[in-house]
């Protein structure tokens, strides 16, 4: 394996332990804050990665670009207004990494702007500093994390289940229709592996996100100096 793949990996996993995590404490911080605090008992109101994490998910969020966590536990009846407390719990995940998203777009204009203006010409291997090398690896890790939130984010909001965006459907959806849906949910999670894994769903979703990655850029570039 070489160098370069070995170094992606690197950072693709550093991302990973902290876009995943951040999704889950926002759907388990958003229920125990609406008055279901089953995650917060078990554990999952936390930052710390290893109370997120499924392995398999994770493995193939490093080795194909896309995964998954390890669902927060939500209990619909501590909902004072159930449909509406479950899809502001579920949109909290996409919402979070979206934030997250731009943090990480932010941070990276400002480390590409040092780097061009203080190491212009140097490469991560043969000739590089030190410092550039270090210089150019934190720049890289903030690319990667903009890009893999608002993948996150994009991806969970598509409106069927399992994913985020489905719990939006219970706000609109009669319980017949909505529940009847739910009982597919595994051969449509199946489905949409295969889409991603064929390439078919990647087309539209990085398109989306181009526009929103370009959106925030352009937001960020508004700062005098970026």
């Amino acid at each position: 394996m070489s160098s370069e793949r070995l170094f992606t990996m690197f950072v693709s996993v550093i991302a990973m332990l902290t876009a995943l995590p951040f999704h889950e404490y926002a759907h388990a911080w958003a229920a125990n804050k609406l008055g279901d605090p089953t995650a917060k008992y078990q554990g999952r109101l936390t930052l710390n990665p290893f109370r997120h994490l499924d392995l398999f998910g994770s493995i193939c969020m490093v080795l194909f670009g896309f995964g998954w966590a390890k669902p927060v536990p939500v209990n619909s009846r501590y909902f004072k207004k159930p449909r509406r407390d479950m899809a502001i719990t579920a949109v909290a995940g996409p919402i979070a990494n979206l934030l997250l998203s731009f943090v990480a777009m932010l941070f990276y204009q400002i480390f590409f702007h040092i780097y061009v203006h203080s190491f212009s010409g140097a490469v991560l291997q043969g000739g590089g500093s030190f410092g550039a090398n270090i210089l150019l690896f934190t720049t890289m890790f903030f690319m990667y994390l903009h890009t893999l939130n608002l993948y996150l984010a994009i991806f969970n909001l598509i409106p069927i289940p399992p994913l985020d965006g489905s719990r939006l459907l219970f706000l609109f959806l009669p319980d017949r229709y909505y529940f009847a849906l739910m009982k597919y949910e595994r051969f449509i999670m199946l489905a949409m592996l295969v889409l991603l894994w064929t390439g078919i769903i990647t087309l539209p979703i990085s398109t989306v996100c181009g526009w929103i990655s370009d959106g925030m850029a352009a937001v960020i570039g508004l700062i005098p100096g970026l």
